[in-house]
């Protein structure tokens, strides 16, 4: 029998297909109506802090700063994606409970719950402490967080990081032959579909893969040549947008690159 989850995940498809055959432009998470479903929350890390630092995503202490700003989830299997949403962005509510405030609060997934119930259940959110006390009416977030587990409704939408510009943190294995890098802040979608990497020298974009979390990586048997550019395609809308010259000749593992561009 299909759970009320895969109901979801159905009707959110028609939508995808209605819009694309009304349309030429591709599915946009900013431009289409919020379908919410059912789900369960629980919380971990203080009852005032980011839950994590960083999970499986591989954000690290940036969950803590903006735009993050500790607005974060650890996620189930069903929604995680073998990390390939890291960096989504949804709204959840609770209205249950008698603290609950029924408004929605944005988070973002930057971790993975993978036993227990967060295995279990059709759609399970670990919230940081913050984020879900943050559902709470105010001065009652000590009192949502006692209940320990809500009943919760989400719904996944467009990320908005007050125009940040996207991030490249290069990933400390990086070396001359081969390059992976993590990627933050991307608006709109939130997660990404494919990254490429191109060499000043050339004129060939290079495919990278997903290494783990956020993190893409590139192993081409050769030396690379910065400095390069990145191509980032959306997972939804799939736009693409390119970092131009992005990773300076010169790089070094561990080191941190903002780009001059972002979704939106």
């Amino acid at each position: 029998m299909a759970t009320k989850y895969q109901h979801f995940l159905v009707l959110c498809l028609l939508a995808f297909f209605t819009l694309s055959s009304a349309r030429p432009t591709h599915f946009n998470l900013s431009k289409v109506a919020t379908h919410w479903a059912d789900a369960v929350a629980t919380w971990y890390g203080s009852p005032d802090g980011f839950g994590s630092d960083g999970g499986s995503c591989g954000y690290g202490n940036s969950v803590s700063q903006a735009p993050f700003s500790s607005m974060v989830t650890g996620i189930g299997p069903s929604l995680y994606n073998g990390g390939k949403e890291c960096g989504a962005c949804y709204d959840v509510k609770c209205t249950k409970h008698s603290s609950c405030s029924r408004k929605p609060a944005r988070v973002v997934i930057t971790d993975f719950c993978p036993g227990g119930p967060c295995a279990s259940d059709h759609a399970h959110f670990d919230l940081s402490g913050t984020a879900f006390g943050a559902m709470a009416k105010p001065g009652q977030e000590k009192h949502l967080r006692d209940a320990g587990v809500l009943q919760i409704r989400f719904a996944r939408v467009a990320c908005d990081f007050s125009r940040t510009n996207i991030v490249f943190r290069v990933d400390q294995g990086s070396n001359p032959n081969y390059f992976a890098t993590l990627v933050e802040f991307e608006e709109g979608d939130g997660d990404l579909a494919g990254v490429s990497l191109k060499e000043e020298s050339s004129d060939e974009w290079l495919q990278m893969v997903q290494s783990w979390g956020a993190v893409w990586k590139i192993d081409p048997g050769r030396e690379l040549h910065p400095p390069f550019s990145l191509r980032l395609i959306s997972r939804y809308s799939q736009q693409v947008l390119v970092a131009k010259n992005v990773i300076p000749s010169g790089w070094t593992p561990g080191a941190t690159y903002r780009s001059i561009v972002n979704y939106l």
